[in-house]
Parts: structure tokens; sequence; C-alpha cells
């Protein structure tokens, strides 16, 4: 979304390196009350650490002793009501109710070369594949960008604690996916702002202040968009993934830790009521709901009020324009309140954008 006038503070940007320690993460949920870990002006870059809850499915792969330490200091009984480990939050100076957090995502790097897919309790299929969890370990290979399995296994008993440790012994390890090459494209699942409720707000569901999207084109080369519920706006991010397809159905997506370079724009000259996020290709717009169709009708609606009101179209062209152009796409079926995102070329609008 280009800004009418540049509103980047006239003092040149800092970088800021926010790494994850049980001081600067909490795990489970956002909260408007929760003291901020950095404070950040518009046009601050920061470089983070965004920490995998699957972390200890293959902790001798997947934890490092940093890592460790915050597993080992923050109680089972105080990862909730959700279940992401997440770094933050990030206090924008000037930020008020009504702006827009713009988020340009630089870069993801993962931080270990292995992550981890579980087929959960809570995933689709779980009753027809015999209700059992399974996990599954792959091995990330960046120098071709692509991740393989290296082995999978049974997890005992059921997946009910986040950051449960797993210490799988070698005679249980199952040989999975032989030949099968998966490509990287590492993300964020959930990230977003706090949003304006008293106390704890789970990680898990997807909503207007984004959080648990499970988009996976919420990588480096993107920017989102979402709308500041609170003062400060108290960004968080979590959740890293470095694979998923669009509706994530085990449960989960390749869960992996991942070093996240972005840099936070406020925006004061717009307005947008759900996440919106900018690929180089697509304007992609959100909708969430427990129910399919419902999530589906709440992103056609957004996306004619990013049409109408952003692009100069009227609603009837609008609605014209996304029935012959615009695809809508399952996000994901698992958070509970699930998720349908569309998305629109930009390119249709250059003849519009060269006047």
């Amino acid at each position: 979304m280009e800004q009418e006038e540049s509103i980047l503070d006239a003092q040149a940007p800092e970088l800021h390196i926010l790494n994850a320690t049980p001081k600067t993460v909490h795990w489970g949920y956002f909260d408007a009350g929760l003291a901020p870990a950095l404070r950040v002006k518009s046009g601050d870059f920061v470089k983070a650490q965004a920490i995998t809850h699957h972390a200890g499915d293959a902790p001798d792969l997947m934890m490092d002793e940093s890592i460790k330490c915050i597993f080992a200091s923050i109680p089972e009984a105080d990862r909730n009501p959700g279940v992401h480990l997440m770094t933050g939050p990030i206090y924008v100076e000037d930020a008020k109710p009504g702006d827009i957090l713009e988020v340009r995502y630089l870069s993801m790097a993962p931080r270990f070369a292995y992550g981890s897919n579980l087929a959960a309790h809570w995933g689709h299929l779980y009753k027809e594949l015999g209700e059992k969890e399974r996990v599954t370990i792959y091995r990330i290979d960046m120098s071709s960008n692509q991740a393989e399995a290296a082995y999978a296994y049974d997890f005992p008993g059921k997946y009910e604690i986040p950051g449960k440790i797993t210490n799988c012994p070698e005679c249980d390890r199952q040989k999975a996916l032989k030949g099968v090459r998966v490509p990287v494209r590492p993300h964020l699942g959930t990230a977003g702002v706090a949003p304006d409720v008293k106390g704890r707000v789970s990680t898990v569901p997807p909503g207007a202040h984004g959080g648990n999207i499970d988009n996976w084109r919420i990588g480096a080369g993107a920017t989102m968009y979402y709308p500041v519920q609170v003062d400060g706006a108290l960004f968080s991010v979590g959740d890293p993934h470095v694979s998923q397809g669009d509706g994530e159905i085990s449960g989960t997506a390749i869960e992996a830790s991942l070093d996240v370079m972005f840099q936070i724009v406020l925006r004061k000259d717009f307005s947008f009521p759900s996440p919106l996020l900018e690929t180089p290709r697509n304007w992609i717009v959100h909708g969430f709901d427990e129910d399919l169709d419902v999530a589906m009708r709440n992103a056609a609606v957004d996306m004619v009020h990013l049409l109408s009101d952003h692009r100069g179209l009227s609603k009837d062209d609008a609605y014209s324009l996304m029935s012959v152009s615009a695809d809508f796409t399952v996000t994901q079926v698992v958070d509970g309140r699930q998720g349908v995102h569309v998305r629109i070329p930009k390119t249709m609008f250059a003849l519009q954008d060269e006047k």
C-alpha cells in the first residue's frame, strides 16, 4: 500500500536486536497489559529470534542452551491459553488505535537444520487416520531450498502440553517419505498486535489483530498491515515455520525456529479492518470464522473494501473483478477459527497506477 506521504521518522532508522530469552518471550497469549520487551520508532529495523514451541519434538536437533533455558524457565501452567511461544511485545512510539502497523518482512533464516511436523489430535483427519499422533522430523537443506524427512515416530500419549520435550529413542524412529523433497519457504505462522481485551488472549485463533493466520506467504519479501488495537501496538512474533501447505491439514507446518529481520512503519494515512498482506505479485485479504463459509464471506467483503476504498473501483465493479480474477483459498482448517484468503494480482492495476 503506497504511502500518500512519507511518515518515516526524520531521524535515521535504528537496528534493534531482540533475542528470545525468558524475559523477552510470552507463551500462548497476547496481552495488552504486558510490559514491552523493546521500544522502537516508525522506520526502525528489528532482528528478532522466533522460537518454535515444537523444539522439544527433537531436542537434540532443534534446541540449544538458550532455548533449553526458555523451556525450563516457563512453567507448563503458564503456557496458556494458547500454545505458541512469542517474542516481544514491541512497543511502537506514537501508535494509536485506528492506525496501521506496516511490517516489512526482509529475511527469515532457519536457526537449525531441522524442523518438526505433528499430525495432531486437532488435525483435520485425526479420526480417519486412527486417532493417533505422529511426529515427522524434517532435515532442511538451505543450499537446495528443500527439506526431506529424517525420521518419524508415533507420539506417546496425547500432545496436550505446549513445549512437550520428547526424547524419542533410536529404536522407535521410522523411515518416512523416502525420495520426497519439500520446498522450503520460511514464514511466520503467528504474528500480530495486542487485541484491545483485558488479560490474556489465546494465540491459537487468528483475528483482526493478526495472530495465528498460518499463511505461508508471510515470509521474506512480504509486507503485512496489522490494524493497531492499543497504544504502542505491542507487536509480537512467533510460531515460525519453514514450510506449510494451504490448509495445514495435519495440525502443524514444519515447525522450526527462525531468525527474522523486519522493518516497522507506522501508518496513519489509511485504515483496513483486517490483516492485509502484500506480496510482490498480489494483494491478499484474510477472513476468519468458526464456519468456513462465513470466513470466505468475510474475506470477500474485505476485498470489496480494498478494491473500492483503496483502488477507486465501484463496489459493483469490484464484485465483478473478484469473480473473474480473484482466487479464494483455504488458509487453514485446524485453528478452531478457520481461515480463507483471497488474492488478486497487482499487475491488473498497472494502467491505473500509471495515471
